[in-house]
C-alpha cells in the first residue's frame, strides 16, 4: 500500500467545525468507548471526526496543509516519515514550516518514500553535490528536511521544496534564536555496516529562509551520537540535546561563539550532583519521586567524534546520569522540558524539566548548579503514554505528542499544566495510528502545526485555545 504516493483526501479539503457534547473531566469518547483519565479538564471530550483522521474537541479544526506524495516547487515529491518540526516568522503573513523526514539510510522501503519517488525516477532532480552522502551507487541518501511555506492569513500552502538531503533519520531537532532549524540524525552508521559513504549521527543546521538545499554541514562538536532534539538558551546560547537509546544521555554543548555552532565548542554530559552514574528512569521507583529535584553537574567529554558509537558508555562511565530513551526537548521560560519515553515505574514516560544556573556554563556554577526535577512520571497509561515530541503552548503549559508504537491504544496529543497535571486534547484515529510529532505553534499562537508520521500528513489546528479549563 503507497497512500504516501497520493492524495489522502480531497484537494482542498475544507477544515471541521465541531459542536455538541458537555465538558467532563473523566468522559468516554463519543464513538469509540475508549475511556480517557484527564486530570484537568481541559478541553472537553472529544467527538469523532468523520474523516477518521484526528479526534478533536468541539470547537476545534484542522486542516490538511501537506502531504507525502505531493509534488513541491522543486519538481520532487513530499518525502514520508514526518517528523519533528520547526515555525518560523517570514514577511507578511507567512510562516515556515522546516520539517524533519525519519528515512533510514539502512531501509530499502525508505529509499522508496524519498524526493524521487518509489522508482527513483525523480532523483535525478537532486543536485547530488548539495548531499551530505550517498549511497554506492551514487543517488543520495533520502533523509533531510523540506520547507513549506504557510499564509497565515489565507490558511493556503504556497509553496514546498527540500532544504536538506543525504543524511539519515532525521528524527526531531530545534530552532535557534537566529531563525535556522537544527535537524538531528537518530543514528550511528558509518560506511562499515551500511551501504553510505560516510559516517552519520550529527546534527545539521537549515536557515529557515533558504530557498534550496542548505549546505550540508555536519556540526561534528556536537557530539555523534543517537541525536533526537536539541534546544537553545536565548541568553547564553548553550545548546542542549537528547539521544533516544534506554541508556543514553542528557548533553549541553557550550558553543566557542554563541550563534555560530560551526565555530566548534565544548560537550558535557549530566550527572546528578549526590548520586554519581545513577539512572534517571526510576524503573524501581527508588531514585526519586515526581516534583522532587536534584543538583547537577556537567561532565566533560572527549573523543566526540568517535567512530565507535561509545559516547554514551564513556560518559556514564565518568558519572553522567542514564536518561531512558530522551526525545522531546524545547525551550520555555528560562527553563527547557524534555521527554524521556521509556522512563518510569511503568516504562510509558517521563516529563524532566531543567532549570540553568545563573552561572551556567561557567565556573561559577559549582556554588550555584543548575537544577532537574522530575516534572511527570506516567503511572497510567490512559493518561500519558510514551510522550515524545513536545512543544510549550502560548500559554505556558506543555504540548505532547504520544508515541506508542501499538495498533490497538491510540496515539494523542497531551496538555500538561504548569504543575503536572495532564488532559487530552486530540486522539489520532487514522489507520495504523503512526506517531503524531513536530508540534508547534505559529509565532500569533493561533495554530498548532502537527504531523501524523506515515504516511506523512501535516495538520494546521485552529480552536479556542483559551478555552482551556483547569
Amino acid at each position: 500500500m503507497h497512500l504516501h504516493r497520493r492524495s489522502l483526501f480531497t484537494t482542498g479539503a475544507a477544515a471541521l467545525a465541531f459542536t455538541g457534547l458537555a465538558r467532563q473531566a473523566h468522559a468516554v469518547t463519543e464513538g469509540t468507548g475508549e475511556t480517557y483519565v484527564n486530570e484537568v479538564e481541559g478541553y472537553g471530550p472529544l467527538i469523532a471526526d468523520a474523516n477518521k483522521l484526528l479526534d478533536l474537541p468541539a470547537g476545534f479544526a484542522y486542516r490538511v496543509i501537506s502531504q507525502g506524495g505531493e509534488t513541491m516547487d522543486d519538481g520532487l515529491l513530499v518525502p514520508g516519515q514526518f517528523d519533528g518540526m520547526g515555525c518560523f516568522a517570514l514577511e507578511g503573513s507567512r510562516i515556515a514550516l522546516v520539517r524533519n523526514h525519519e528515512l533510514k539510510a539502512t531501509s530499502a522501503t525508505h529509499r522508496n518514500w524519498g524526493p524521487g519517488g518509489y522508482h527513483q525516477e525523480r532523483i535525478g532532480r537532486v543536485d547530488v553535490t548539495r548531499a551530505y552522502d550517498t549511497f554506492s551507487d551514487g543517488r543520495p541518501l533520502p533523509g533531510g528536511t523540506t520547507t513549506l511555506i504557510y499564509d497565515m492569513a489565507t490558511g493556503q500552502t504556497v509553496s514546498q521544496h527540500l532544504s536538506l538531503i543525504g543524511t539519515s533519520t532525521n528524527c526531531a531537532g530545534g530552532v535557534t534564536p537566529w531563525g535556522s532549524w537544527l535537524t538531528c540524525e537518530e543514528t550511528e552508521i558509518t560506511p562499515a555496516n551500511a551501504d553510505v559513504l560516510k559516517p552519520h549521527g550529527y546534527v545539521f543546521e537549515v536557515p529557515a529562509t533558504a530557498t534550496g538545499l542548505a549546505d550540508p554541514v555536519p556540526l561534528k562538536a556536537m557530539g555523534r551520537f543517537d541525536h533526537e532534539a536539541v534546544c537553545i538558551d536565548p541568553r547564553t546560547g548553550i545548546a542542549y540535546l537528547t539521544e533516544d537509546k534506554p541508556d543514553g544521555l542528557f548533553y549541553r554543548f557550550i558553543p566557542t561563539t554563541p550563534g555560530r555552532l560551526v565555530d566548534g565548542g565544548r560537550l558535557q554530559a549530566m550527572g546528578f550532583k549526590d548520586a554519581p552514574g545513577s539512572d534517571s528512569a526510576n524503573h524501581d521507583g527508588s531514585l526519586w519521586s515526581a516534583g522532587d529535584w536534584r543538583e547537577v553537574v556537567w561532565i566533560d567529554l572527549e573523543d566526540v567524534d568517535s567512530p565507535d558509537g561509545d559516547l554514551r558508555r564513556r560518559g556514564h562511565a565518568a558519572g553522567a546520569t542514564l536518561v531512558s530513551r530522551g526525545e522531546g526537548l524545547h525551550w520555555g521560560d528560562g527553563e527547557l522540558f524534555l521527554t524521556a519515553t521509556s522512563g518510569g515505574p511503568i516504562q510509558r514516560g517521563q516529563i524532566l524539566r531543567y532549570v540553568p544556573s545563573r552561572a551556567e556554563g561557567t565556573p561559577g556554577e559549582r556554588q550555584r548548579p543548575g537544577r532537574i526535577q522530575l516534572f511527570v512520571e506516567t503511572t497510567d497509561e490512559k493518561a500519558l503514554n510514551m510522550g515524545d515530541n513536545l512543544t510549550v503552548a502560548p500559554w505556558g503549559h506543555l504540548i505532547v505528542c504520544e508515541d506508542n508504537y501499538s495498533r490497538e491504544i491510540p496515539n494523542h496529543l497531551r496538555g500538561v499544566t504548569p504543575d503536572g497535571r495532564i488532559y487530552t486534547i486530540a486522539r489520532n484515529v487514522f489507520s495504523g495510528n503512526a506517531e503524531l510529532c513536530g508540534a508547534v505553534f505559529s509565532p500569533d499562537g493561533s495554530t498548532l502545526f502537527v504531523n501524523i508520521q506515515f504516511p506523512g500528513i501535516t495538520l494546521a489546528i485552529t480552536g479556542p485555545w483559551d478555552a482551556i479549563r483547569t
